[in-house]
This record gives C-alpha cells, sequence and structure tokens, in this order.
C-alpha cells in the first residue's frame, strides 16, 4: 500500500512539476497551517455547566445520533480520536461554558482561569494552542435575546464581567501555551420583527465592548475578535452586532473580525470579503462552515465556496494573517466524524491552493492573458491532488483515504456505544 501511494505521488509530482509546482513545498506550508477544531460539535452545544446541558437562546443542534460526550473528559477522549485522523498539529477553540468544574455551579461573570486548567493540561501535553470564546447564550439573563446591548443595566453589566472574564481565561491560556489565544465575541442580540429603534442597541453594545476590552492585554497572548451575523433563530429582522457594525468596530478598534461562512444571504461568500477587509486589518479569523438555506453550520464540505475561501487564502499570501476555525453542530450523525470530515476537508481545500500555478496566472493575468489564466485554472482541477493528499497522510501516519472511517466506526462500537 505505502509503495502504491509513493509511486502515485511521484508520478502526480511530475505532473505539478510540469506546470511549475513543488508538491514539496506545497505540502511544507500545509503542514504548518493549524485549523482551530470547536469542542460543541462534540456534545451538541450543551457545555458541562448543568447535568442536563444548554438548550434555547438562539442555539439549536438537530438530531439524535447517540454517543455524544457527556463529561470534559469524554469530550477530551473524543477530541484525542479525532486528532489523531487528521493530519498536522491543530487547535482547539474552546467555548466559556466547557468549564471543567464537576460538582459547582459558578457564574459566567465569575469565570477563572483555575476552572480551565484540566484543558491547559491537556493541551499542553499535546503541543497545541487553544483559543477561547465567552457564552452571550442559553442563560436566565439572555431569554429575552439580548446581553450585551440590553436595556437593564444590571444585565449588561453581567455580561460586560463575562467578557472581562473570558478575555483573562484566553490570556492564560496564550501565555501557558505560548501561542495567542483567539477570544471572539458573538453575541444573538437582536428582534424577530423589525424594530422603532435600531441605532439604541447598537450605541450601548459599543458601550460594553469598550468596557470589555478596556484592560490592555498583551496581543502575545490574546487577540481580541468580533463577529457579526445576518440573523439568527429569534432575530430573523434586526441583529445588533451585525458585519457592518463589527467592521466599522474592528478597524476602529484595531480588533480581527471574524468571517462566519454561514452568517451572510445564502448566494454570498465570504471569500471576497477577505481581502477587503486585510486592507484594513492585520488579520481575521474564519468559521468556516456550511449554511444550508439558513445559518445551520452544516459539516463542511469540499464545495467550490470552501475552495474559493482556501483559494484567496493563498493567492493574497494572507495564511500569516489569517486563523482558521471551523463553527459547525451536527447531532445527526457520528460526532467525532464530523470534526474529521470538516478538518480534512478544509486542509484538502488549502493544498488544491497550495497547488494552484500561482506564478503562472499572475503572469499571464499582469499580462492581460486571460485565456492563458483560465486554461491554467481549468487544466489544474483534473490535476492528481488526491495523490498529493494521500502521501501527505502517509507520511504524517494518520489514515489514508477512506481508512479513517472503519477506525472511527471501531471507536463508536468500543466507546461511543456504551454512552447510551
Amino acid at each position: 500500500m505505502k509503495q502504491a501511494i509513493g509511486k502515485a505521488y511521484e508520478l502526480a509530482r511530475e505532473q505539478y512539476a510540469a506546470l511549475g509546482v513543488d508538491t514539496e513545498k506545497a505540502l511544507e506550508r500545509l503542514d504548518r497551517i493549524a485549523i482551530s477544531l470547536h469542542c460543541w460539535q462534540g456534545d451538541d452545544v450543551g457545555g458541562f455547566e448543568t447535568a442536563e446541558g444548554l438548550s434555547g437562546g438562539g442555539i439549536q443542534a438537530t438530531g439524535q445520533y447517540p454517543g455524544k460526550a457527556r463529561t470534559a473528559d469524554e469530550l477530551r477522549m473524543d477530541l484525542d480520536e479525532a486528532f489523531r485522523m487528521i493530519p498536522g498539529r491543530h487547535r482547539l477553540n474552546l467555548h466559556s461554558i466547557y468549564a471543567d468544574n464537576p460538582g459547582r455551579k459558578v457564574e459566567r461573570d465569575r469565570l477563572t482561569p483555575g476552572l480551565f486548567s484540566a484543558w491547559l493540561d491537556w493541551a499542553r501535553a499535546r503541543g497545541i494552542g487553544m483559543d477561547f470564546n465567552p457564552s452571550f447564550f442559553s442563560h436566565p439573563k439572555a431569554s429575552d435575546g439580548f446581553t450585551l446591548s440590553h436595556r437593564d443595566q444590571g444585565i449588561r453589566k453581567f455580561w460586560v464581567d463575562h467578557g472581562i472574564a473570558c478575555r483573562r481565561i484566553a490570556a492564560s491560556f496564550g501565555k501557558a501555551l505560548g501561542s495567542p489565544a483567539v477570544n471572539n465575541v458573538w453575541i444573538p442580540d437582536g428582534y424577530k420583527d423589525v424594530p422603532a429603534d435600531r441605532l439604541g442597541p447598537r450605541l450601548r453594545l459599543k458601550e460594553s465592548l469598550d468596557e470589555i476590552f478596556a484592560e490592555r492585554l498583551d496581543r502575545a497572548h490574546v487577540l481580541d475578535s468580533v463577529e457579526g451575523k445576518l440573523f439568527g433563530i429569534g432575530s430573523e429582522s434586526y441583529v445588533v452586532g451585525s458585519h457592518e457594525f463589527y467592521l466599522a468596530y474592528a478597524v476602529a478598534n484595531r480588533k480581527l473580525v471574524c468571517l462566519d461562512a454561514g452568517h451572510y444571504h445564502p448566494t454570498e461568500t465570504i471569500a471576497d470579503k477577505i481581502s477587503s477587509v486585510l486592507t484594513q486589518l492585520d488579520g481575521l479569523l474564519l468559521h468556516v462552515s456550511r449554511g444550508v438555506r439558513w445559518d445551520s453550520d452544516h459539516v463542511v464540505v469540499l464545495s467550490d465556496d470552501l475552495r474559493s475561501i482556501a483559494e484567496e487564502l493563498v493567492r493574497g499570501n494572507y495564511l500569516e494573517r489569517v486563523h482558521i476555525g471551523l463553527d459547525y453542530f451536527d447531532a445527526s450523525l457520528n460526532r467525532v466524524a464530523a470534526w474529521v470530515i470538516g478538518s480534512r476537508n478544509m486542509l484538502k481545500a488549502l493544498l488544491l491552493a497550495l497547488l494552484e500555478p500561482a506564478a503562472r496566472l499572475q503572469a499571464a493575468e499582469a499580462e492581460g492573458d486571460f485565456t492563458t489564466r483560465l486554461a491554467l485554472l481549468e487544466e489544474s482541477k483534473s490535476l492528481p491532488m488526491g495523490a498529493v493528499w494521500d502521501y501527505h497522510c502517509a507520511r504524517k501516519g494518520v489514515p489514508v483515504g477512506a481508512e479513517w472511517l472503519a477506525d472511527i466506526k471501531q471507536y463508536e462500537n468500543k466507546v461511543l456505544a456504551a454512552r447510551g
């Protein structure tokens, strides 16, 4: 098997070389890209604040597939299994509702780094970085759909304090792991129907954000990000934290802005936004997802949209400035497999982009030779990327092709099935 993979790779390498592409350089670059896996796929965005988990508040995972993680230890076990199937060294994206704190509840405005020490030890032992997210949803103080833009000053202060606590937790991760943690702020605030006052909530949100970000923290430890949305469950007509609001805030305050692939109109792709945003900002965060008719966060597939995102990152030489995270949650299939499928597809899209004959494409475009540009783009689509990918997986010691599925099924039978 290994010999066949090697032979196929050598043939593919020759074909790419004929177009001026060095496959070894492409694989070397791919190996340095870290994808941030989202913890919430493993338990349907339940968290560990209560034994029952969370529900409502604009967050909804659909499906009844057995075997979801019920504890932090189970979630870490499932993540280990997923990482074992994904080539490269990646990251974990953790929400604040996943504090490993069995036996007692700590309110969100009182969270401390110590409540995440088990996660930190786990990440340190594996040599990976961690990112973080405040959880402004599924809470009694968010029951009316408002948090940082709430009219009630007391409720608003609770959520501001939560945001401050989460920044400090993220900074502790970055300092301990030697890799800055991206701390991403998303809120569900908005109205189901058209509001009479659009400005008021946005002014309150700006004031709240200013309070959260007032403390100076080392950017070597934490990177602040803000994430907009077009609409959500219960905020179909008006979202306080829109893309335009957060983009303006990020530019004015030198923050990262998060572009989530599922947070725009169904015909809108975030690929074109990347270069626009990065003319004004030092960096950005991507939440790679797949919306189907609404922001439904389906598992990422190797679609044209995904390829366009990866192509823009590579063509614009943005890989050092963009933080790539996944964001979807599907409870209708094996949750560990969902991580593996999405992560491997993101990496495949990046590899396809890295294997483009970039120099020849850009030279043709600069000369106004759009015929050559189009011809080379189309010819490159039929080159044997799969052979290069298989070689990469084999070299990194992870399953080749669909071999990983058998391992996941075995894990399901031995581990997940026992959870009931």
